[in-house]
């Protein structure tokens, strides 16, 4: 149900962007870094820096009752056609660890690591950005799939779908 709430979010927030935007300066929608969090499957905190004016890096700490990973995502950003709103797209990878299961979770790690372990995996991500006009933040809806192979032998898959709030200088 959370997940369904989330994607109707991530919708409407999408397509209102056009509308909003239209009435922000295009100076004023760009910045190198920004530090926030992000909710979804992979949930925690993040960080951004454009090495570039289409080129950023990224880097998610994901945290859980009893496990947590760490992403590193390389992201090409191009402007949608509307001011302050950009789409973005990219690739990189993940580790995470967890300790042994401590009883039923929604969450997928704790039932995913029942004998504690660590996951290797890659990522992929598609998503849009809307940076905050006169405010210092970004907000961003995300596809984030990935395929994790553990230690105990195990495979998994997610769409992993995030909504991110930033705060960009």
């Amino acid at each position: 149900m959370k997940t369904k709430h989330l994607l109707i979010l991530g919708l409407w927030i999408s397509l209102m962007f056009p509308f909003i935007s239209r009435a922000q300066s295009i100076n004023s929608s760009t910045y190198s870094t920004a530090i926030g969090l992000r909710a979804g499957g992979t949930s925690g905190l993040t960080i951004k820096h454009f090495t570039s004016s289409g080129a950023a890096l990224e880097g998610i700490i994901g945290l859980w009752g009893n496990a947590f990973s760490i992403t590193g995502l390389y992201e090409k950003h191009a402007n949608s056609g509307a001011i302050g709103l950009n789409w973005y797209y990219g690739g990189g990878g993940h580790i995470a660890a967890s300790d042994r299961y401590r009883g039923p979770s929604r969450y997928y790690y704790r039932d995913y690591y029942s004998d504690g372990g660590v996951g290797l995996g890659i990522d992929g991500i598609v998503g849009l950005e809307y940076k905050i006009t006169p405010i210092p933040f970004a907000i961003s809806f995300d596809l984030k799939p990935f395929l994790e192979i553990n230690t105990n032998g195990g495979a998994f898959f997610a769409l992993d779908p995030g909504l991110g709030l930033k705060f960009a200088f």
